[in-house]
């Protein structure tokens, strides 16, 4: 689904694997950057496994969103669920592995539901950054500049989104 004559605000939706450390930064820097944006509609995140479900985002991510004038972020854990891909215009991996995983999802569902297609746009959120195909590596198991660097790949990314997709959506028009 292209978000190009779109009369209405635009569904995203970041996705990593467990929904604690890269897909709520995505969520809690694009939620800043475009706070005030009447072209973003529902903004979330959520995880192709449910290892942490109803868990907080890691300490590490908060500290960094907090850091960086994102203070009043909450967001509970969650696995990805059938509907997404019908309720989000966008759903953006945060790499490779994801981005298989949902494609593979959505095949599923459209095969069950007799459906044409799930209208979700499935996309490495890094093809928004300048550089086509590029992941936000999992900091996880590693040090606080990990996260770091995750932070400047999402708001790199975000201003790709909102160069590339945003521009485009006027939602004043009629349908």
């Amino acid at each position: 689904m292209s978000a190009a004559g779109t009369h209405r605000p635009v569904s995203v939706l970041f996705v990593c694997l467990g929904n604690i450390c890269r897909s709520p930064m995505a969520e809690g820097v694009f939620r800043r950057m475009t706070k005030a944006d009447t072209r973003v509609g529902v903004i979330d995140s959520a995880g192709t496994g449910a290892y942490h479900e109803g868990c907080a985002p890691d300490p590490r991510t908060m500290t960094v969103l907090a850091n960086n004038g994102e203070t009043g972020y909450h967001h509970t854990a969650r696995k990805v669920r059938s509907s997404d891909f019908r309720d989000f215009d966008y759903i953006l991996a945060m790499d490779g592995e994801n981005l298989h995983d949902l494609t593979r999802s959505q095949r599923r569902i459209v095969k069950n539901s007799g459906a044409d297609a799930a209208p979700a746009e499935l996309m490495l959120f890094g093809d928004f950054g300048g550089r086509k195909g590029e992941e936000v590596i999992d900091p996880y198991y590693g040090a606080r500049d990990g996260f770091m660097i995750a932070y400047e790949q999402m708001t790199r990314f975000t201003w790709g989104f909102i160069e590339e997709v945003l521009s485009g959506i006027d939602i004043t028009q009629e349908a």
